[in-house]
């Protein structure tokens, strides 16, 4: 066979391989290396092919579609630092759970550790940050290398997918030339099928919780974001079979879509309640059962750590449990939502009136807040309100998702809701958003900062290439809010400097650039205004200049309310 026929039944079989996996999705930043590969995913219709010019901004993009999908997306760029601009990206799937698969073109061995262009280290380029890597041989005639491509192909794919899922590395080194013949007509993969098991709890461990149950008084279910899908009606079956109050996370998508003789169990200002020193002492848990990633919440996280319930029960897909706190007593090696439709023991719950009372006033105090209030969390209240039904809600992190958490409460419409929570960065957060769109195919709204907005503004390349309908809407507050809430705030000599970091930078023209809908929103009612006019453009940009200083004065003016009148109540 000539160079082009052994090429390209090298590259269609990988690619065959994907296909027959189910894996449809790829995302290409350009690049000579990769031209092989990027030549078959394209001539294969199957597939569907995003391009982004920007590696960075490229694997969050991907990252956003997998998370939305929870099915591998392909990741494919050409040799050198352009593989390196993955890496936060990856960090992010590893520790977020999310089955990204990574195709790093790059140079042939002869070439590597030389000083060719173009050439760096990249065999396990990403380490310990994805659960599998392997380096490919180059194309050739010999019989066993397709069958060892193949079968290779086929395990990254078991290994993104198995729980808990996460991002695998394939490096592919090809020589010179490049070009395929476009005549050739690929094979199916030899390689079938994998299929993986679901972790289920053995009987005595179920029998162990539902004993711990039985005997608790003070109960609390607490869920975070799920790594897998939710079935919400068996989550509130059982909640409703045990009769406990459950903190849910904003991103445990448990907030929307209540059912009615469930919303009593429902305490989503949970945040707000564990500030208060009494209420706090009335309800102290002796057995927790925690689903999910540890929430958002520091006021929760401080108060589990400072009880120590006599049993903590987390319930974790993957042996390296998540235990940030040091205070889970028993872990229980399951899928969360196999593990609740095997568990079923009504019995009331002494504290669970405490927390839907608590909850009551908190919620008052909240939409009282929104009414009259016009600081960054009131205006996120705003937008929560006019999020359309049948939409999706991207918070980036620091002060958004921390809003999010405060004022996104429970409501009948149908809202999923998304961050980036495995690092907890803001980079990428553009991108993620318009790759959750992608995915989703509905309309959505990024709620982000100004500092998160700057550092992924390449993101919105996307938008060039592909149509989207996402609404970003940037809090503006010059500088990063976030700091103006901890210690160092105090520090005025050197805050501004290395915190607060103000830019004073406006986003229109960046609107301008992206040909993206505009508006400055000065006050309450243009940001209303500006949320319920009927947008024109694939791409809209709100602009919400905001004043750090008066959020956090407004914030702990809420915050205050609540407590004093919780306090007053379970001050006996």
């Amino acid at each position: 066979m000539d160079n082009r026929t052994i090429l390209s039944e090298y590259v269609h079989a990988i690619v065959q391989t994907f296909l027959r996996a189910g894996v449809q999705d790829i995302v290409i930043s350009p690049g000579s290396r990769s031209t092989p590969l990027a030549y078959a995913f394209s001539q294969t219709k199957e597939f569907n092919t995003y391009m982004q010019i920007d590696e960075r901004s490229a694997g969050f993009f991907a990252l956003g579609m997998a998370k939305a999908n929870r099915s591998p997306v392909l990741l494919l760029c050409t040799s050198g630092t352009a593989a390196a601009n993955y890496f936060p990206s990856i960090v992010e799937a590893n520790y977020a759970r999310i089955p990204l698969i990574v195709l790093t073109a790059d140079r042939p061995h002869e070439l590597r550790e030389v000083g060719a262009p173009q050439a760096i280290d990249q065999v396990q380029l990403y380490g310990k940050h994805v659960k599998w890597s392997v380096d490919f041989p180059l194309a050739d005639e010999h019989k066993e290398t397709i069958p060892f491509i193949v079968r290779h192909t086929a395990r990254a794919i078991t290994h993104a997918k198995a729980a808990p899922m996460g991002p695998v590395h394939i490096n592919i080194p090809f020589r010179e030339p490049l070009l395929l013949d476009f005549d050739f007509q690929p094979e199916p993969s030899t390689f079938i099928e994998s299929t993986s098991g679901t972790i289920v709890a053995s009987q005595p461990t179920i029998d162990f919780v539902e004993k711990s149950i039985a005997l608790a008084k003070k109960g609390l279910l607490i869920v975070g974001e799920l790594s897998a899908d939710l079935h919400k009606s068996d989550f509130w079956s059982f909640a409703k079979s045990i009769q406990w109050p459950v903190l849910a996370d904003s991103l445990s998508q448990l907030r929307t879509g209540v059912p009615k003789d469930c919303l009593h169990l429902l305490i989503d200002q949970y945040d707000a309640l564990l500030k208060s020193e009494h209420f706090k002492q009335t309800v102290i848990p002796d057995v927790v059962i925690r689903f999910g990633a540890q929430p958002v919440s520091k006021p929760l996280s401080l108060y589990l750590k400072e009880v120590q319930p006599e049993i903590y029960i987390a319930v974790d897909e993957d042996p390296m449990f998540r235990d940030s706190l040091g205070v889970v007593t028993h872990h229980v090696h399951s899928v969360a939502k196999v593990f609740w439709k095997e568990l079923s023991n009504i019995h009331e719950n002494e504290a669970l009136i405490n927390w839907t009372e608590a909850n009551k006033i908190a919620t008052t105090h909240v939409e009282e807040y929104i009414q009259e209030q016009h600081d960054e969390g009131a205006l996120a209240g705003v937008l929560f309100h006019y999020l359309p039904d049948g939409s999706d809600l991207i918070s980036g992190s620091s002060m958004p998702i921390r809003d999010v958490d405060t004022f996104f409460n429970q409501t009948s419409k149908d809202i999923t809701v998304y961050a980036n929570r495995g690092t907890n960065g803001i980079d990428g957060v553009v991108s993620t958003a318009l790759g959750i769109q992608q995915a989703r195919k509905r309309p959505a709204t990024l709620l982000i900062g100004d500092i998160s907005f700057l550092h992924d503004s390449n993101g919105l390349l996307v938008s060039r290439f592909h149509e989207t309908d996402l609404t970003i809407v940037v809090m503006n507050n010059d500088g990063g809010g976030i700091f103006s809430y901890l210690p160092q705030s105090s520090e005025e000599i050197y805050f501004e400097k290395l915190f607060g970091t103000p830019t004073g930078l406006s986003f229109d023209s960046i609107a301008t650039m992206y040909e993206a809908e505009y508006f400055a929103v000065e006050s309450k009612d243009d940001f209303i205004k500006a949320l319920t006019t009927a947008k024109l453009k694939d791409l809209r940009i709100i602009e919400v200049k905001t004043n750090r200083q008066q959020n956090v004065l407004a914030h702990r003016q809420l915050w205050n309310g609540i407590i004093e009148e919780l306090d007053q109540k379970w001050n006996n």
